[in-house]
């Protein structure tokens, strides 16, 4: 079984990495103001997932699904993301509603 393979942008407050990589994942941090060629650097090519922490990037998602279009976007955030950004989201979650460990389980099955 191939490792899956996860892009976690934005402060990582409520610990989804860890809780990926508990959960076998290959997470990549990001942090800052998240470019193209940041992610290109990162791996979004190749990489399955890709979770974003802070809707204030959320223009990071259709640049994340432009460069891969196999790419499972998921905001992890407690803040409403901007309506133009649902269509080219999978999921997003609120982490005061459901714990990183269950979200990063669910991610992967």
């Amino acid at each position: 079984m191939s490792t899956t393979t996860a892009i976690v942008a934005g402060p990582d407050d409520d610990a989804i990495a860890p809780a990926l990589e508990a959960a076998g994942v290959d997470v990549t941090r990001l942090d800052g103001v998240i470019t193209r060629p940041q992610l290109e650097e990162a791996g979004i090519v190749a990489a399955e997932l890709y979770v974003l922490t802070d809707v204030g990037q959320a223009t990071t998602i259709p640049i994340a699904c432009d460069l891969n279009d196999e790419l499972r976007t998921v905001v992890y955030a407690r803040d409403t993301i901007p309506e133009f950004i649902k269509g080219q989201l999978d999921i997003a979650i609120d982490p005061q509603l459901m714990d990183a460990s269950v979200v990063a389980d669910e991610l992967i099955d």
